[in-house]
């Protein structure tokens, strides 16, 4: 895979889904960032671009980092917005040559919590997103390696943290999509208990909340 291009093809993805938002569109709320409006998600994926560039990136993408992107930015509308980020754009993949690919999974996570919001499904299948899914699930293999086996079983893709699906005392099944959602902690512990079909998943909750506490609601794209 070439992250690089990934990106780009997403960058384009969401410009080309908020391109010509009227203004109340942009001042939707979007359910899985439920602080942050259209416009201040995106003013985040503009000022992540921007300071990554400059060289300010806290390791940990605090709240007041994330916070300033969209402080910043509150008197451009969406049209200046979209100018910024494709102003970046070329010294952010030539960041990216230099240095890592860290900012695919931020353009990736965020565009589907953007068509969350606009209720626009798209993107759900592409190099990208299956690259922060493994990504992530790497992650979330280390927070689950002391209990029992777990398993996510999707259409196509399927993973156990310890053998094969037979052995796991847990088993989780949805679409790919989904369960890739699920690992960027965009699905609630409600659908996490529903798609189990096998044991209790109650001591993983806390395994899929990698990005913060889990929605409280629902989410879906």
């Amino acid at each position: 895979m070439d992250a690089i291009a990934e990106w780009s093809r997403a960058q384009q993805r969401v410009i080309d889904l908020v391109a010509d938002l009227p203004p109340d569109r942009a001042a939707a709320m979007v359910p899985s960032c439920p602080d942050w409006t259209v416009r201040d998600l995106l003013s985040h994926m503009v000022g992540l671009g921007v300071d990554v560039v400059a060289g300010d990136e806290p390791d940990d993408h605090n709240d007041a980092w994330t916070g300033k992107h969209v402080t910043e930015r509150r008197d451009r509308d969406v049209a200046a917005l979209v100018a910024e980020w494709q102003a970046v754009a070329d010294p952010l993949r030539a960041w990216m040559r230099a240095n890592n690919v860290r900012p695919l999974g931020d353009v990736i996570i965020h565009e589907q919590d953007l068509r969350g919001a606009l209720r626009v499904p798209g993107g759900q299948d592409t190099d990208g997103l299956r690259a922060i899914r493994e990504r992530f699930v790497g992650r979330f293999a280390g927070r689950v390696e002391a209990l029992p086996p777990i398993a996510l079983v999707g259409d196509v893709w399927t993973w156990a943290s310890r053998g094969s699906v037979d052995d796991a005392e847990v088993v989780l099944r949805a679409p790919d999509f989904d369960l890739a959602r699920a690992l960027v902690t965009r699905r609630s512990a409600a659908q996490l208990r529903r798609w189990t079909v096998r044991g209790d998943v109650t001591p993983y909750l806390d395994a899929f909340a990698m990005l913060g506490a889990l929605p409280t609601t629902d989410l879906t794209e």
